[in-house]
């Protein structure tokens, strides 16, 4: 087994020696995507040890690949410029949720209200932001399944990965436990719109006196 492997920028004066282990955190940070992620959800996706975990983060963060921030840690865009020899198998997905929000739904409120929160057996992995549009991501307490909701336009796409766990009807209820949330969210959002509407002037509709 190699014990480190190279990993080069395209820019030729910045050339990186990383473990493998750091590798193989930068490939599935790449993989998934991840714009922003927390600790302990890619230590729940990944299951490394956390100081194992920590140590890789803090080299990458020296890098200058990632930055730790309030809410977690913030991808550095260059990662894509990374040429990783990713060995990693894509897993597949398995959808569980399709459905549409309602057209009048600010959407970016409503991911705002998801980011960093868990739901049931569901712990904040990240965000990732593709031309498929937003994606929130979440993993099971014990690391076996991931939750994902894809938002794009008003189109909700719910689905899973099993990565440890293949227990099915845990990953359903769990997307319901996120779907109950959301439509939550939705109702919120709709009565704070009501509330906001204001009448100037006398309605044509009122009678005199």
């Amino acid at each position: 087994m190699i014990p480190f492997l190279t990993v080069n920028w395209q820019s030729p004066e910045a050339d990186y020696c990383l473990s493998e282990r750091d590798a193989d955190v930068l490939a599935l940070i790449e993989k998934e995507s991840l714009a922003v992620f927390t600790f302990d959800g890619l230590k729940r996706r990944i299951g490394l040890h956390p100081e194992t975990l920590s140590r890789i983060l803090s080299r990458l963060e020296e890098e200058g690949i990632i930055k730790k921030e309030a809410g977690g840690y913030k991808v550095n865009p260059k990662i894509i410029s990374l040429k990783l020899n990713n060995q990693q198998p894509e897993e597949p997905t398995t959808p569980l949720i399709q459905t549409f929000l309602p057209s009048d739904l600010m959407t970016n409120q409503l991911i705002q209200s998801l980011k960093g929160k868990w739901f049931g057996v569901l712990r904040w992995l990240g965000i990732s932001e593709t031309n498929q549009g937003v994606t929130l991501k979440w993993v099971t307490e014990d690391g076996g399944i991931q939750i994902a909701a894809n938002i794009q336009g008003s189109a909700l796409n719910i689905e899973a990965k099993f990565l440890t766990n293949n227990n099915l009807n845990l990953a359903l209820k769990a997307s319901y436990q996120l779907m109950s949330n959301i439509g939550k969210l939705c109702q919120t959002s709709h009565a704070a719109r009501a509330q906001n509407v204001a009448f100037y002037g006398e309605s044509p509709f009122m009678m005199p006196a």
